[in-house]
């Protein structure tokens, strides 16, 4: 049995793809045997930086999970305690999720003094090493955090490239594709999960969902259902997910475009429990981003097996196989429409389920778990 510590988000923070990754990542360590803690956020991000409406839960905490909230993202002082304590503490193994260059000081300070035991491993997740939002300051703020760990986890081949260009060797970096959000739920009936989220559109639906940013695409997809092929279909969109940017333009798209009719917003952020109707609910998820790394939207489909529509950038190719799990297409209105029209007009719907089931298996936690813990 090794002694963990997971270094990031977590309750009291809210769910979403770091918060809920952690706790689930956690969850699989317990369950190979491991005592495991969550050393999370006081502090994530400054109000005037936070881009959403609140950052944090409203709900029970997780049951059964060890999580200690100590860390202070922009207290120079709060870092050297906490880590002293982990330095004292002296797991076997620390597990960093990197996924902003804002957060490499903080990140950073702490796994280097951690590591000074002589004891502790740090391996970081690395979600994402060069933004896709660019700041000045990135590249100096990364390689500060890139230089005090061990080794690297990514879970797409961009990823593990972009390590690379920072020269990073080969033997400090493994790769793991992103696993199952398996945290959900189960599927419930189309009719029911619509009823539920108090949706009574006629024919069928598209979901967009998760955290709304302009790299993610939705205009692209606003475009797309304008297109004279969509128009001629019975098929609405649903956006489910906060804005992290500004909303205006999105709504203003949509009414220039003749397509708000046909839009249903649910733009307050999902909390858990909503989300297995939402994604019952649909038919199609699509994910027009115009630059990525790996999605957790993705791995939330595989778990109910809704067939995706994604776009061919970043890592998006290597989950989601062109064909069987869904459709892989250029980041371009036109290009998302002609597979939504093909998806719905000629009912792809039950036979890339079918194979969305074979698909599925290659997503695994214990390969995760196996990954961190392997030497490095």
């Amino acid at each position: 049995m090794a002694r963990i510590v997971i270094l990031g988000s977590a309750y009291p923070l809210r769910g979403g793809g770091l918060a809920t990754f952690n706790e689930r990542l956690a969850r699989a360590f317990m369950d190979h045997g491991h005592e495991v803690s969550i050393y999370t956020f006081s502090l994530q991000y400054p109000a005037i930086l936070f881009p959403g409406k609140s950052q944090y839960s409203s709900g029970p905490p997780p049951s059964e999970l060890d999580i200690k909230v100590r860390v202070n993202s922009i207290n120079p002082v709060n870092w050297l305690k906490t880590g002293h304590e982990l330095k004292r503490l002296k797991p076997d193994l620390l597990v960093v999720r990197y996924w902003l260059p804002f957060m490499a000081p903080c990140l950073g300070t702490i796994s280097a003094i951690t590591k000074r035991n002589g004891h502790t491993r740090v391996v970081a997740i690395a979600d994402n090493i060069i933004p896709h939002e660019k700041r000045p300051g990135d590249k100096c703020l990364t390689k500060y955090f890139l230089k005090r760990v061990h080794g690297f986890v990514t879970m797409s081949d961009k990823v593990s490239q972009h390590l690379k260009e920072f020269s990073i060797s080969d033997d400090r970096i493994r790769h793991c594709p992103h696993p199952l959000y398996d945290n959900f739920g189960d599927v419930v009936n189309q009719e029911e999960a619509r009823s539920v989220l108090n949706i009574h559109r006629k024919g069928k639906l598209v979901l967009f969902f998760g955290f709304i940013r302009d790299y993610k695409g939705l205009d692209l997809l606003l475009k797309a259902f304008a297109h004279p092929k969509m128009r001629s279909l019975q098929v609405s969109l649903v956006v489910a997910g906060e804005f992290y940017t500004r909303e205006e333009p999105y709504l203003k798209l949509a009414q220039s475009l003749g397509v708000a009719d046909r839009i249903i917003w649910r733009t307050d952020f999902i909390p858990d429990e909503e989300v297995r109707y939402y994604f019952s609910a649909a038919d199609l998820v699509a994910q027009p981003y115009k630059s990525a790394t790996q999605s957790g939207v993705t791995q939330v489909a595989y778990h109910f097996e809704k067939p995706m529509l994604v776009t061919n950038v970043g890592g998006l190719p290597e989950m989601v196989s062109h064909g069987r799990a869904g459709y892989v297409v250029q980041p371009d209105p036109e290009a998302i429409a002609s597979a939504m029209v093909d998806f719905f007009q000629q009912d792809k719907s039950i036979l890339m389920k079918n194979t969305l089931k074979e698909e599925k298996k290659r997503f695994s936690w214990d390969r995760l778990v196996e990954s961190l813990l392997a030497p490095s």
